[in-house]
């Protein structure tokens, strides 16, 4: 790799033979381009910082002053930690005893982003929605929503929320099956999230957990393709309101596989999405009295 060489020119030049100088980013070394004198060596690159920018105000603003905040470290990475070696003030040995004692509020936080990375680390979550949740409960804490309810069955609630507004396929169950709480402590603080913090519950698209399933049952696209077209058709002609949206998949995914010949029971179907048989053939039912609105 060729070394980068700039040019830089002095009021005095070099300080033996007067001639010019020269900047080699590589080594952060700046040398003599006649005598070979090092002026300098081991010098810190400051005029990058890793990041794009398109002007001078950018430029600015964009300095390296440490790692970028973010709202999953509880503290910030702002907190100071006194010394405890070497202190003769017995005032201050005290202040530092109680100093190494956190907080119950940071101790809340601390259990809540830890829950939350390994939960959204076994989905699969992405990095914005991890913000996204964690703000949300930051804001269910200052609403003291904590009270009388489970760390960790908020945080749930607030992951839970955040799929479902973000449109990720990611059902209630999934989650439970990555907590350790009991499902109606979930739910009723996800009841409490919605009914306190005056939240828009947005309904779920069945249509948004049709291609996990499909991969998993290990149907071919043309099934998939038939499958999304009934379920927009279902949408429309039958009244969806209060029905499992995983019941309405499983009924449609059964439907389109005994219509295409395909050895898939209802039992298969029911385990994997995670649903009753008998909701499955509810759903089943209602598609093939509707049959007439899917094949025209």
């Amino acid at each position: 790799m060729e070394k980068v060489i700039e040019r830089i020119d002095y009021v005095n030049g070099c300080p033996e033979c007067g001639g010019h100088l020269l900047n080699i980013e590589e080594t952060g070394e700046i040398v003599c381009s006649q005598c070979g004198l090092v002026i300098s060596e081991r010098s810190i690159d400051v005029s990058h910082d890793g990041r794009r920018a398109f002007d001078t105000s950018e430029k600015s603003q964009r300095e390296r002053t440490g790692s970028p905040i973010t709202n999953l470290v509880p503290d910030i990475s702002l907190t100071t930690v006194i010394d405890r070696k070497n202190i003769e003030n017995p005032d201050l040995k005290r202040a530092a005893k109680w100093d190494t004692r956190i907080s119950w509020q940071k101790r809340n936080m601390l259990i809540a982003t830890t829950e939350l990375k390994r939960i959204a680390g076994n989905l699969q979550l992405p990095e914005y929605l991890k913000n996204e949740a964690i703000r949300l409960y930051k804001t269910a804490f200052a609403k003291k929503l904590l009270r009388g309810r489970s760390i960790h069955g908020m945080i749930a609630a607030c992951i839970y929320y955040v799929c479902r507004t973000n449109r990720i396929p990611r059902t209630l169950q999934e989650i439970l099956d990555e907590t350790t709480v009991k499902p109606k402590d979930v739910k009723r603080c996800y009841r409490a999230l919605i009914k306190e913090l005056k939240l828009n519950l947005p309904p779920v698209d069945p249509i948004i957990l049709l291609p996990k399933y499909v991969s998993k049952l290990g149907l071919d696209l043309e099934t998939e393709a038939l499958t999304r077209k009934i379920l927009e058709l279902f949408k429309s002609n039958i009244q969806s309101s209060g029905k499992d949206p995983k019941g309405i998949v499983a009924g449609t995914l059964y439907y389109v596989c005994k219509m295409k010949g395909k050895e898939i029971t209802q039992k298969e179907i029911s385990d994997l999405i995670g649903v009753t048989e008998v909701t499955l053939r509810s759903r089943y039912k209602e598609i093939l009295n509707k049959s007439k609105f899917f094949l025209k």
